[in-house]
């Protein structure tokens, strides 16, 4: 969320929207879908370069899942994975290219560089995880759980469920939010000082936009390898 006067807002209903996450989030998804259908036009037994970039990325996000989720159980959060880790990359990565200020107000940005974004997607996890753990096991058997090794463990078993939510969206939100901060701040020495504050700020800018790519694309599989871990924990029975 950052400065609160930085962004627009409207209300709607008695509630407050932010207006920038609405539209970011909508040219994310649109950018995700674009990418997806362009890749899935024409599926063939010989696929071509664009159906093997596809095929490529489902297999490194299976792989992803495979290495907390074992066994049959990866096919069901398959099409979880793989669309969480486009959207947060394409997300991640979206503020570096394409940013839209009218006045003081931030239209367009990373999605991510707001918790409230972040945060959702961390709660969606979670709710899936304790979905998957119930389904698999039943209600007695995955709330009991939370009791183990004994009774008295349960406020730090809701107290550890807790701080998972908060650090799974909280992560990816500091770093994106610094990053696109740190960009605001190189892009305003670029014109402190005319010509040579440009020149200095050109290879810092360059630099920066590279590294925080890297970053963007680290963070949506740090994001995903920790749900596939955190869902993976509600498969199993504590003993």
């Amino acid at each position: 969320m950052g400065d609160p006067s930085s962004v627009p807002t409207f209300q709607f209903g008695g509630l407050t929207f932010n207006a920038a996450n609405i539209i970011s989030g909508l040219i994310a998804f649109v950018l995700v879908f674009l990418f997806v259908f362009a890749l899935s036009r024409h599926l063939t037994l010989r696929p071509g370069k664009g159906q093997n970039v596809l095929e490529w990325l489902i297999e490194f996000t299976n792989g992803i899942l495979k290495g907390s989720i074992h066994g049959n159980e990866v096919g069901a959060f398959g099409l979880y994975g793989f669309t969480l880790f486009l959207f947060l990359f394409i997300s991640n990565e979206m503020g570096l290219f394409i940013q839209v200020a009218v006045g003081a107000k931030d239209y367009v940005r990373s999605p991510t560089a707001d918790p409230v974004v972040t945060m959702t997607f961390s709660l969606a996890t979670m709710m899936l995880a304790q979905y998957a753990g119930v389904s698999k096991l039943g209600w007695k058997k995955h709330f009991t759980g939370y009791l183990k090794p004994f009774v008295f463990w349960l406020p730090i078993s809701i107290f550890e469920e807790f701080t998972n939510f908060l650090t799974l969206g909280l992560r990816i939100f500091g770093v994106i939010f610094s990053g696109e901060m740190l960009l605001k701040i190189i892009g305003q020495l670029a014109f402190s000082h005319g010509i040579v504050t440009m020149i200095i700020a050109l290879p810092i800018e360059m630099f920066w936009q590279g590294f925080s790519l890297f970053l963007g694309a680290i963070q949506a599989f740090v994001f995903v390898t920790l749900s596939s871990v955190y869902i993976s924990q509600k498969l199993e029975i504590e003993e």
